[in-house]
């Protein structure tokens, strides 16, 4: 369950649902013609209009409900392919796609889209996974590695296991943090009350992230961020709990009007840059990714405001 924010006045029930649980539209519209929604404990439709203060209670239907995921060739407009050998192929994941298909997911995926483009990948992992050794999360746009050969999927997942790779991230976060730069070291695991969320628990699983400021605006900053470990959602959590979330982020209690003046329907979280011993000739090799089209806009937005100093 959870309050829908003021910012969220007089959407409908699957824009809502779309925006404070991170699900596709599709999928929101999905869930409430099947009678999986409520608000303040009435079953609605996809076009309920939501009021500032309602409860919305959401039903996930699990994986037993559902047929299980697999891979269906699905061309994805957007998405580029930043390098391409006999080993891996790395791309440049645009917002709204998955890593891979999962249960309860019904828009594009990577895999699906290399599957479209003519792609062999290779066969290591879960069928629904084939070839992926790292994710990003569907809001989160950038750098994603997919394996094309079994041999490179078992050296880059060792390669990850052991931390040897550089998963460089950009984010655009609310307020100032202090320290300007900085580690946060504190456990991730899923949220007692939501299961899809994740929260810094001591039961959790360690989790390392390292920043520092690029740039500060009146009302967010600009953060380069370095992961050590690679959590679900762990940049969206660690800062959540600072009390600076990601702009845009309402899943982690971003602030929706100011979501709303910069044009973003998601978190303002990008991977921009990737490095790793490539598996076939050992060499280092980097990657970079430019900000997505609306981070970029966003980020003209709030540079635009006026400063207070």
């Amino acid at each position: 369950m959870l309050p829908v924010p003021e910012g969220l006045e007089g959407e409908r029930v699957d824009a809502a649902l779309a925006r404070l649980f991170g699900v596709s539209r599709t999928r929101a519209a999905e869930l409430a013609a099947t009678g999986h929604v409520q608000v303040n404990g009435v079953l609605v439709g996809k076009s309920h209009r939501v009021r500032a203060g309602d409860v919305l209670d959401v039903e996930l239907v699990t994986g037993a409900q559902r047929p299980e995921p697999s891979i269906v060739p699905t061309p994805v407009p957007g998405m580029g392919i930043v390098y391409d050998d006999t080993e891996i192929v790395v791309v440049d994941k645009p917002a709204g796609v998955a890593a891979h298909p999962s249960v309860g997911w019904t828009g594009p995926d990577v895999l699906g889209a290399l599957a479209a483009a003519g792609y062999r990948i290779s066969t290591s992992g879960a069928p629904e996974r084939q070839g992926v050794v790292s994710r990003l999360d569907v809001g989160t746009s950038g750098l994603m590695v997919v394996c094309k050969s079994e041999m490179a999927y078992s050296r880059l997942k060792r390669a990850f296991k052991s931390r040897t790779v550089d998963k460089e991230y950009h984010a655009l976060v609310q307020g100032l943090p202090d320290p300007h730069e900085g580690t946060i070291d504190a456990p991730i695991g899923r949220h007692p009350a939501y299961d899809y969320k994740f929260a810094i628990m001591e039961s959790g699983r360690h989790a390392v992230t390292h920043y520092e400021l690029v740039e500060a605006f009146r009302h967010a900053s600009l953060l380069r961020i370095h992961l050590e470990t690679g959590r679900t959602h762990q940049i969206r959590v660690h800062f959540a709990a600072l009390h600076h979330p990601c702009c845009g982020d309402l899943t982690y209690g971003a602030d929706p009007r100011l979501a709303a003046r910069l044009g973003l329907e998601r978190q303002w979280l990008h991977a921009s840059g990737l490095g790793f011993e490539h598996p076939g000739s050992g060499e280092w090799v980097t990657f970079t990714s430019a900000f997505a089209p609306e981070l970029q806009t966003a980020l003209d937005r709030i540079g635009a405001e006026p400063s207070t100093r």
